[in-house]
């Protein structure tokens, strides 16, 4: 980022900044999901527009300074984004009464799946320790 770059972004009102960053933001989540229905690419376009907006941020194509006032302020209201999702989820709670035995199914493989990926982890993080007869 050049001096200019920051100088001409900072002159900018705080209302403006956050507009024109929404809009890259908007912008590249509306590519990703133009490229997922063009390709037919096996993924939610949102997570393909990310992975582009990355690699903008990556090779300088886009300045991190134009979007960190909207992503700033996605981030302060990030769990109210999830209020729809939970109250989806809430319509389903009375279903889990059928589901019960598969509710408890998947629990305990996830446990049970994530606390062996942690055993193996750990163990292999670890420096094995060397015996007297090897040193």
């Amino acid at each position: 980022m050049t001096a200019h770059d920051a100088l001409t972004t900072a002159r900018l009102a705080a209302p403006v900044r956050f507009v024109l960053g929404l809009g890259i933001l908007v912008g590249f989540s509306a590519a990703g999901q133009a490229l997922v229905t063009v390709t037919g690419l096996p993924l939610p376009g949102s997570v393909v527009g990310l992975a582009l907006l990355w690699a903008a941020l990556g090779l300088n194509i886009v300045r991190l300074h134009w979007i960190a006032d909207a992503a700033d302020g996605l981030l302060g209201i990030l769990g109210l984004l999830f209020v729809p999702a939970t109250v989806g989820f809430i319509g389903y709670l009375s279903a889990g009464a059928d589901w019960g035995l598969w509710l408890l199914v998947m629990t305990a493989g996830l446990l049970l799946g994530g606390g062996v990926a942690g055993v193996l982890a750990s163990r292999l993080a670890r420096p094995e320790l060397k015996t007297e007869a090897e040193v």
